[in-house]
């Protein structure tokens, strides 16, 4: 297809010959049939957020009191959604956001080699998570020649980050995304009420069961003693971090260093003053921290104050228009989560490729029909915030 706008002329003409999509195109269709697929301590996982849930609802209702202006009698004809990150000619501005469960979405358990694929399907990035059911290296090679980036919880063993990181670079990955807010895991009563911590039941953690400085801990290998290995890996997880770590990072990898979980402004100026290659606005979804400002609410501050060095943002992003109003905003790419895990419980591959191509379509109509040709010019256009009162007929 010429434009990622023209799936919906796919989609008509196809329901000419009575085929309709074998999957939503919206949001709140696809939670639904998730929820039809998903096991109980899954769904909750991935669907739940931090305390009564508050900042995670706020992070996705936020988007609708800002707004765009549109701009008319432009050629919009021909439209470019490309960028340019870490050095990379990217074809859309959205990457797929790490997310912990991902190899628990599918049947079969290999959620993380399904989105991987779907990465290859789309051209999306894939960042691929720590926790994972696949080792990271099979992850890189499920994504073919679309490049992916790794993202790190920061174990508190050295020698295991370094192995970590390692793994990653021989594997090919494009950027080494560090989370910062993830230390500890936040108050998320589904998952209390049903005493459910993945983790702790052995899921997703072949990174480590897999990392040759994590089995050297062991008295035994996780095949044979997995209660011994599940708690070798609580014990060694979650690094405090500090302004301090970023040095050592740089001295480690020569991989971009991305630092996840940057709200404020002042942090922002400081992580570029540590010379870190991009910054990552998101609040983790509203799972760890909740009473927060949605994620969208801040980003155009940390925008501001990284300057030159390109932000990347999360939380809430559930459409394509929620996308262009997040560049409006100064972000330089855009991480989509919920959406695509939900195209896996629901599709696989398939499922997931067809969310990020839909959100893709929603995101290009819309810069046609407001005059937008290409990301500078949404850039340039801007969003506005808008007040409640306007909201009104």
């Amino acid at each position: 297809m010429a434009h990622y706008g023209d799936l919906q002329t796919h989609i008509y003409q196809a329901g000419l010959r009575g085929i309709l999509p074998d999957f939503p195109v919206d949001f709140a269709t696809l939670e639904k049939r998730a929820e039809n697929a998903l096991a109980p301590s899954i769904l909750n996982y991935v669907q739940g957020g931090c305390g009564d849930e508050h900042t995670q609802r706020s992070n996705a209702s936020a988007f609708h009191h800002w707004g765009m202006v549109p701009r008319m009698l432009v050629d919009c004809s021909t439209r470019d959604l490309s960028i340019e990150l870490f050095g990379l000619g990217l074809p859309s501005p959205i990457f797929m956001a790490p997310i912990g469960v991902n190899g628990e979405m599918t049947q079969d358990r290999r959620g993380d080699m399904a989105a991987a694929t779907a990465s290859a399907m789309t051209g999306v990035p894939f960042c691929a998570s720590t926790l994972a059911n696949s080792p990271l290296e099979e992850v890189a090679e499920a994504a073919g020649d679309t490049p992916g980036f790794f993202q790190l919880y920061t174990p508190k063993n050295p020698d295991l980050t370094v192995s970590l990181i390692r793994r990653a670079e021989a594997a090919g990955y494009k950027a080494l995304v560090i989370t910062l807010d993830t230390w500890v895991t936040g108050w998320r009563p589904r998952d209390l009420n049903t005493s459910n911590f993945p983790q702790l039941r052995g899921k997703v953690l072949e990174n480590y069961f897999s990392d040759p400085v994590f089995r050297s801990l062991l008295a035994r290998p996780p095949e044979e003693d997995i209660a011994a290995a599940v708690q070798a890996w609580a014990a060694v997880f979650g690094k405090v971090l500090t302004w301090d770590d970023i040095a050592w990072f740089k001295s480690i990898t020569h991989l971009p260093i991305v630092l996840k979980g940057i709200c404020h402004p002042d942090d922002a100026r400081r992580a570029v003053d540590h010379g870190v290659d991009a910054i990552y606005c998101s609040n983790h979804g509203g799972r760890q921290a909740n009473g927060g400002i949605a994620a969208i609410d801040m980003l155009g501050d940390v925008v501001k104050a990284a300057g030159d060095v390109p932000t990347l943002f999360d939380s809430g992003v559930r459409s394509g228009s929620d996308v262009i109003k997040a560049l409006a905003l100064g972000a330089k790419a855009v991480g989509i989560g919920r959406p695509y895990a939900y195209g896996l419980a629901i599709g696989g591959a398939e499922g997931a490729a067809h969310v990020l191509r839909s959100i893709l379509a929603e995101a290009d109509l819309l810069m046609a029909v407001n005059g937008y040709p290409d990301l500078a010019a949404v850039a340039q256009a801007g969003a506005r915030r808008v007040a409640a009162a306007d909201h009104r007929a």
